[in-house]
């Protein structure tokens, strides 16, 4: 089967899942380059060279890359200063392809060789505890395939997740109503007040014969 266009941008993209070219991710920037005509230059991983790819693929001048969205640069991985880490998760739940490991409440670490150097992992940390160092290698087309093995699994988790959790909604009873105050409840207290006159009426009465 012919791969779409959209497939054959996706497929020059780094797959850093960095959203600097203002899309979710290198696959959906594929789509609105093949769907919507976005400009081809909003990717500062893939560099200028990503930018010549991308025209040659779609038969268009070549633009210079768009420098707003980022600089380009040698590959930087992220690390996380283990003694600040309090464990909050947040940068698990930032990281687009799986490249940190933790758990609630105990120290997280970026495995360096899955990091794609997107950053997205830095804002959320509440501590300021994790920085971008230099990888020491380049990002090769094997990382780019694997990192997009990854975001595609972990969004296909996230799916799961969120209509796990919407079913369980939809099947939790939902809680009971507090009961009404019953009626016997206002007797009762009515009852109470007629004994207690009652007794105070009979005690006047006693009084009463004793004079």
């Amino acid at each position: 089967m012919q791969p779409s266009l959209t497939d054959r941008i996706d497929a020059i993209l780094p797959q850093t899942q960095c959203t600097k070219c203002g899309y979710d991710g290198c696959r959906p920037y594929a789509q609105a380059i093949a769907e919507e005509g976005v400009p081809i230059n909003r990717c500062p991983p893939g560099g200028q060279a990503g930018v010549k790819a991308l025209a040659d693929l779609l038969a268009t001048a070549e633009p210079p890359l768009d420098l707003s969205r980022g600089e380009p640069g040698p590959l930087l991985v992220a690390r996380i200063d283990e003694d600040h880490c309090i464990g909050c998760t947040l940068c698990i739940r930032a990281c687009p392809v799986d490249a940190i490991i933790g758990a609630n409440k105990r120290m997280h670490t970026v495995l360096p060789s899955l990091c794609s150097g997107c950053d997205l992992c830095i804002a959320p940390c509440p501590v300021d505890c994790i920085e971008m160092v230099p990888a020491g290698r380049a990002w090769s087309e094997q990382d780019a395939q694997a990192a997009r093995a990854r975001h595609v699994d972990r969004a296909a988790r996230l799916a799961r997740d969120t209509a796990d959790n919407a079913r369980l909604m939809a099947e939790t009873p939902a809680a009971p109503q507090a009961p009404a105050e019953p009626e016997s409840g206002v007797s009762d207290a009515t009852q109470k007040r007629s004994a207690i006159e009652a007794a105070l009426a009979r005690a006047r009465a006693r009084r009463g014969q004793r004079a």
